[in-house]
């Protein structure tokens, strides 16, 4: 049974990679998803004002820091806590000692003054680099444009300063995911992560608080990058993996059936164990026998070789006979 596939021009043993979390902080934990079968790992997140801490130049990035010294110190604690050297230092040791691919990972917003870093990435040993865009859509001065545009700015700023490939972590808050996909792809990403998972607010109405709401993800949120894998993987070049509600091998076979080439986990590892992958893994093995697949490739974007299913992946109200013959009342009064 061959389960390798091909992502960012890399050859993965099995498409199931371990996204960036504290799943992926330490060597410890990089040994155990090799130990367990993983395809790949993305290490956690450098965030950009880290970097920039450590190279001094984040007071001349922000205003805000020159205002606030009590914020870059904040910041300059986290780079002096878990900075680029150990960063550096994990992914050497990574390569050291395991045989699948490292992803590093930068949680990034603007392609000023940092990109320069992801040289030393590369030089470290990372096979590529996962580019976490976090631009939350909330500001009345930043156009939907200009937000799609500093995406571009960073991806091809960091792609003109390595070799190696580079992936876009992405949100789903754009008018047109097909035309910034593309462009994407254009400005250099060789592969795109849908989605990332944004921080999410609740209120304790008992209390009257602000509380966050479930840090894991739940099986549910598979459906929004579903969609979009299934609408994406038929047209676009850029390699697609998804992330965000994978808790088992079905999550992973849909996706794989909508043509994304690697499926990201985390919330499933951290509430069944490492050992989870392994479990997955052998599900998915058993699901091929069970189809006459001997290969990934012999069911990857399956579903949209049927061309009656474009339609499906676009329809975005549910039909009448849907809602109206198929839902039955909980209680009648």
């Amino acid at each position: 049974m061959n389960l390798s596939t091909q992502y960012l021009g890399l050859t993965l043993p099995n498409p199931v990679i371990v996204g960036s979390s504290g799943l992926t902080s330490n060597l410890k934990n990089v040994k155990k998803c090799a130990k367990n079968k993983a395809g790949a790992v993305v290490l956690k997140s450098l965030y950009e004002e880290q970097i920039l801490a450590d190279t001094d130049e984040l007071v001349h990035q922000d205003e805000m820091y020159l205002w606030y010294p009590e914020a870059f110190e904040y910041v300059n604690k986290l780079s002096k806590e878990d900075g680029i050297d150990q960063y550096l230092h994990l992914i050497k040791d990574c390569k050291k000692e395991v045989d699948i691919p490292i992803v590093a990972s930068i949680n990034c917003i603007t392609p000023e003054d940092w990109p320069a870093f992801s040289r030393d990435l590369e030089n470290a040993g990372a096979d590529a680099i996962e580019l976490n865009i976090t631009i939350f859509p909330d500001s009345e001065e930043l156009s939907c444009t200009e937000i799609g545009d500093r995406h571009i700015r960073i991806v091809r700023a960091v792609s003109k300063q390595v070799k190696i490939p580079v992936a876009a972590k992405i949100s789903h808050y754009f008018s047109n995911l097909r035309m910034m996909g593309k462009r994407l792809y254009m400005a250099g990403a060789k592969g795109l992560v849908l989605f990332n998972r944004f921080y999410r607010p609740n209120i304790d109405i008992e209390n009257l608080k602000m509380t966050s709401d479930d840090t894991f993800s739940g099986p549910e949120e598979i459906t929004m990058s579903l969609r979009w894998i299934g609408l994406l993987s038929a047209s676009l070049k850029a390699d697609l993996s998804a992330s965000t509600g994978v808790h088992d091998s079905g999550g992973i076979i849909k996706q794989l059936l909508a043509g994304a080439a690697t499926v990201q986990i985390c919330s499933a590892i951290y509430k069944n164990g490492f050992s989870y992958i392994r479990q997955i893994l052998e599900e998915l093995e058993i699901w091929m026998r069970k189809k006459g697949f001997d290969s990934i490739d012999d069911f990857r974007g399956l579903i949209n070789k049927d061309p009656h299913n474009s339609a499906t992946w676009e329809r975005i109200h549910f039909m009448k006979k849907t809602t109206s013959d198929n839902i039955q009342p909980i209680r009648k009064d």
